[in-house]
């Protein structure tokens, strides 16, 4: 369950940082919101899932999916441009974040 909480938390950490930089500095409302409603729910939800994984691997799953989730969304939405050698990073990124799950294993401190 720590994994899937985990997972979870990573995809808020990309909605909280995309709704960041609509914020515009937190001069507008709604995604000055979102952000703050994501960004608790993220952070709560990597504490949680940091009881049952090691703090190194648990903050670098949280982290890598969150990233690759952000740069993902942005080229998606045309905010970035789309370039193979972006996609072929982030599948590199999502490849270490994989392999640090298994390496790991869910394992305790």
């Amino acid at each position: 369950m720590a994994w899937v909480v985990l997972i979870l938390s990573g995809v808020l950490e990309a909605v909280w940082a995309t709704a960041l930089g609509k914020s515009e500095g937190f001069t507008r409302l709604w995604p000055s919101v979102v952000f703050g409603v994501a960004l608790m729910a993220s952070m709560g939800g990597l504490a949680w899932a940091m009881r049952d994984i090691p703090t190194g691997t648990a903050y670098a799953v949280w982290v890598g999916i969150g990233a690759a989730l952000t740069v993902v969304w942005a080229m998606v939405t045309g905010d970035s441009d789309v370039s193979w050698l972006k996609l072929l990073l982030i599948a590199g990124l999502v490849g270490c974040v994989v392999g640090l799950k298994f390496v790991d294993g869910g394992a305790g401190h």
